[in-house]
């Protein structure tokens, strides 16, 4: 029996002296210390901003190639496609989000572009019904004002997605409805 308790003592003292040798072994960064360089010392990571245009291009090219459109054909047809997409997103708004460019703003920072009647309606119906003492009268003539400009959107994107439709081919037009971007 005491055999055995020195056995295991001594295997015991083993691991934690490797254990301990091992974290000390390591540099101060791993064990997660700050010892070592100071702050003014240690490298600076770099945050990549966002960039708005830079989006907008890998978008464009994701549906370019969603859609197997040659770079000839997307010439022709991806300011259309673009276009529909961004009067679909309004449409849609932002869903919990409270609009998509309010989420997008808050994202990036507001990169001076200027908001259209939808979301300015939008914007104004939050702040109404952020306002706890509200009016349900006045409620509802933001609402109305609301759907108006949103009706408005809607016309847009019909009209687009007709033009559209006249722009591209069959297999493109298929690729368009299963991207929600035609009916």
């Amino acid at each position: 029996m005491f055999k055995r308790s020195v056995v295991f003592g001594l295997v015991a003292c083993l691991l934690a002296v490797l254990i301990v040798g091992q974290t000390l072994s390591q540099p101060a960064a791993q064990r997660g210390q700050r010892g070592g360089a100071r702050n003014s010392e240690r490298p600076q990571v770099q945050r990549r901003q966002f960039d708005p245009q830079r989006m907008q291009r890998m978008m464009e090219q994701r549906m370019q190639r969603q859609l197997g459109a040659s770079d000839a054909e997307w010439k022709e047809i991806g300011p259309s496609v673009m276009k529909v997409s961004q009067l679909n997103q309004q449409v849609s708004g932002g869903g919990m989000f409270g609009g998509r460019r309010q989420f997008m703003g808050r994202m990036q920072g507001d990169q001076g572009e200027k908001p259209t009647e939808l979301e300015k309606a939008a914007e104004q119906l939050e702040k109404l019904l952020d306002n706890e003492s509200a009016k349900p009268e006045d409620i509802e003539k933001q609402l109305a004002a609301y759907r108006t400009a949103r009706e408005k959107v809607k016309k847009q994107l019909e009209a687009e997605q007709q033009k559209l439709q006249k722009q591209v081919n069959v297999r493109h037009k298929a690729q368009l409805v299963l991207m929600g971007l035609l009916d």
